[in-house]
């Protein structure tokens, strides 16, 4: 889970990383009234979007008033921000910049490791940074067990390249967003800029932050810092139901049970469909290796709801996962949605219970039902009628 930029402030204060105040506003009147509580002087008005670039695209603006915090709220507010409409602003105390530094924690996957990127060139585009001048970004390994101590953080500013006093200001700071990251179980946690001020104080001026969601059950109070209105209404409705379903930007809905399966079965339907029309699948749904009939029924309930689904493909491979409880599922989720579901299916049973899985599904004799023998059958029925 991404969070806002104000999200990520609060969390770093929580566990003790300097940052400036900062407000929250959704109206311009708000952002004048925020601007006032924080002193009536200089601050910066920014776009709460999860997405980069916002400065270049209009997004941050200085103030030096509430009245001009005011009517830099009313531009931004509302604005498009490559495909993000920005509903939030976030009003900061403005800063005495002298030096702009860059710091992330990363899980590295490739490496399986935990990762600390760190230059003393922050405030920039650090894609561009790592592509044409890798050699001014410092990358340091940093064991699980014993994470960033002082020891690591030294060697992290040193790798960076800071000067003697500055590195020895970062270091404490650095070591205090690794808490950030340990305690929050973040999968990123990255400053850009980490500034150092005209007095020498250090500032995580800019947060992004990424929570690992398989811990969220350790973190009750991270369901607070969701934002429901920017989900897409399916993988929200999918989430509700304890359903691993991801929504993509095509026409065949997929439902199997097994990741390996389902993602085997967008590969089979993106190949089929180059002969139909160029269809493509419309998301991926696992149902898991105990789905019952409620499952299965919720996840029909579920891409049925999707607007650009015109046929659904049922991929089974019947373990754990009975193929008669799928049939069972079926049957029961098309009585359920009753005149609401118009849209075919092609199901493929394979394994356990399979001849009773399509002796369920004979018997129920239902006219959206077209039952194949094989994967690539099935893939090329469900694209066949997804073009049609």
């Amino acid at each position: 889970m991404d969070l806002f930029e104000y999200q990520a402030r609060d969390l770093f204060e929580k566990h003790g990383v300097p940052v400036l105040k900062g407000k929250v506003a959704v109206t311009p009147e708000e952002a004048e009234a925020a601007a006032t509580e924080l002193g009536g002087g200089t601050v910066v008005v920014k776009a709460q979007v999860k997405i980069g670039g916002r400065g270049k695209a209009g997004g941050v603006k200085l103030a030096k008033s509430p009245a001009e915090a005011k009517e830099k709220a009313e531009e931004i507010l509302g604005l498009d921000i490559k495909g993000h409409i920005t509903r939030k602003v976030m009003i900061a105390e403005g800063a005495d910049i002298a030096e702009e530094f860059y710091f992330s924690i990363l899980l590295d996957r490739a490496n399986r490791t935990y990762l600390a990127m760190c230059s003393v060139e922050g405030g920039m585009d650090i894609e561009t940074l790592a592509v044409e001048r890798p050699e001014a970004l410092a990358k340091v390994e940093v064991n699980a067990l014993t994470g960033i101590d002082e020891a690591k953080a030294k060697e992290i500013v040193d790798a960076a390249g800071f000067e003697a006093e500055t590195g020895a200001a970062v270091a404490p700071v650095l070591q205090q967003l690794w808490t950030v990251f340990k305690e929050e179980d973040a999968s990123l946690v990255e400053v850009n800029p980490l500034v150092k001020t005209g007095d020498g104080s250090i500032l995580a001026l800019d947060g992004k932050v990424s929570l690992d969601e398989n811990a969220s059950f350790r973190h009750a109070d991270h369901e607070d810092l969701r934002d429901i209105e920017a989900e897409n209404p399916l993988e929200l409705k999918a989430k509700q139901l304890d359903l691993n379903y991801v929504k993509l930007d095509g026409q065949v809905g997929i439902i199997g049970n097994g990741a390996g399966l389902v993602m085997s079965t967008l590969d089979v339907v993106a190949y089929a469909g180059e002969n139909h029309g160029g269809v493509k699948p419309a998301n991926f749904l696992d149902i898991g290796g105990g789905a019952n009939a409620e499952v299965m029924a919720n996840g029909l309930d579920v891409i049925l709801g999707d607007e650009q689904v015109k046929s659904v493909f049922v991929n089974v491979f019947g373990g754990i996962t009975a193929c008669d409880e799928v049939a069972k599922g079926i049957v029961k989720a098309l009585e359920i949605l009753g005149d609401a579901a118009t849209k075919p299916l092609v199901v493929r049973l394979d394994g356990n219970a399979v001849e009773e899985g399509r002796a369920i599904l004979k018997d129920a004799a239902h006219p959206l039902v077209t039952l194949m023998d094989t994967m690539d059958g099935g893939a090329d029925k469900a694209a066949e009628l997804a073009g049609a």
